[in-house]
């Protein structure tokens, strides 16, 4: 329904205004390649997916399996996740990042919500953003 990219896009965009350079890319209509090569260039990372089938959303799973793939490691992540009956992208992305990579630092700051960016949940977004920035800076 399009709730995901749109809390991804919000969180773009404060990054932006914060200063940060950054790059949003939806798994569903960009050439995967591309957004395997835009996740080398960074420090950061922040990956957005529902819930699907009790599990992650198909080309998110595939991207982080080309990541894995190509040894991606030595960075920053971060979840948003999206679930209107059992929200658990996150934690799965969570185990396979732990168990697949390597040197990879989860922050504790993680946005869920239930469908659609509720008000409560765009303070938590904000609180993200400001842990992204901060883990530039640090």
């Amino acid at each position: 329904y399009g709730h995901t990219a749109e809390a991804a896009n919000r969180l773009a965009e404060a990054l932006r205004e914060k200063g940060v350079e950054t790059v949003a890319m939806d798994l569903a209509r960009c050439d995967m390649a591309e957004a395997v090569a835009q996740a080398f260039r960074f420090s950061k990372l922040v990956l957005a997916t529902p819930t699907y089938n009790a599990d992650v959303f198909p080309f998110m799973k595939e991207f982080i399996h080309h990541l894995t793939e190509r040894n991606y490691q030595n960075r920053t992540v971060a979840f948003i996740e999206n679930g209107s009956w059992a929200c658990k992208s996150g934690d799965l992305m969570q185990k396979f990042i732990d168990e697949e990579m390597k040197n990879m630092t989860v922050l504790n700051e993680r946005l869920s919500m239930a469908s659609s960016l509720s008000d409560d949940k765009a303070v938590e977004l904000d609180a993200l953003a400001d842990a992204l920035v901060d883990s530039i800076q640090a």
